[in-house]
């Protein structure tokens, strides 16, 4: 005869009384120490933002590229070490236009061209070598900061701690990195005619301190979606005025319309 499945299922038993609390988010690792990938939610939202507002001015979209959490191969003797950026600037390299191209990873020695800005989002798990702090092991890849000084000489490394809101920026001066004394964690790069610090601001409905980008009057550069909400209330605050005045916006302008010319 036949059982419904539900008969079969133990009831459920909530666990035992413990004597020490679980731990929190706080507690473990966000990631296998082993493997490669985003280690948290920030890691997500930071890069994006990041990439959806570098818009220089007086660079065609064509001419760089924004990379974020993607394998960078930079050593020819050694072609499968690589680094894993949380975001960088590669100026001279075009995007991909067709979806069968995106990148599997960025390979220097295939490019041609080597990142002019990298930036790396501190973590408890990684501090130590994002800063420096940390001497390679025999026979074991080099770390981050000898990758980027000495190998790659990126022009500019930047970090950023999203619990201290520390922004430190350092620029390759000959062969060593020199840290930039910012100014209100802020600074201006001459070469993208952008400003780069940090802002408080709301991004993907969460409010904090982010690193942004802005442009020369010291303004936020706007993401697409963000871009639409300043045009709506724009748009709101104008029909709103329009109404004190007596004039409603959806109807009565439509007697201001010009006519259409016609042919003749």
């Amino acid at each position: 005869m036949y059982q419904p499945i539900y008969q079969s299922i133990a009831p459920f038993s909530p666990p035992s009384q413990r004597s020490e609390p679980l731990p929190t988010m706080f507690e473990l690792p966000s990631e296998d120490p082993e493997e490669s990938g985003l280690p948290d939610e920030f890691h997500d939202f930071q890069p994006k933002l990041l990439r959806e507002t570098c818009k220089p001015p007086d660079i065609s979209p064509d001419r760089y590229f924004i990379g974020a959490d993607l394998n960078l191969y930079y050593d020819t003797q050694h072609t499968r070490w690589y680094k894993r950026p949380d975001w960088f600037l590669v100026l001279g390299v075009a995007p991909v236009t067709q979806q069968s191209d995106l990148r599997l990873s960025y390979v220097t020695w295939q490019e041609g061209r080597n990142p002019f800005l990298v930036i790396e989002l501190l973590s408890p798990g990684t501090e130590a070598e994002d800063l420096g702090q940390t001497l390679r092991d025999v026979d074991r890849p080099p770390t981050k900061w000898q990758v980027y000084e000495q190998m790659l000489r990126v022009p500019y490394y930047a970090l950023f701690d999203r619990y201290t809101l520390e922004f430190r920026l350092f620029k390759l001066v000959a062969t060593r990195y020199e840290e930039i004394q910012l100014t209100d964690r802020r600074h201006w790069f001459d070469e993208l005619n952008l400003g780069l610090g940090v802002y408080p601001s709301v991004y993907n409905g969460v409010e904090g301190m982010w690193l942004r980008w802005t442009d020369k009057t010291g303004q936020l550069v706007l993401n697409d979606s963000e871009s639409l909400f300043q045009e709506r209330n724009r748009a709101d605050r104008l029909a709103a005025k329009l109404r004190a005045l007596g004039i409603d916006p959806e109807s009565d302008l439509e007697q201001f319309t010009l006519p259409k010319l016609g042919k003749g």
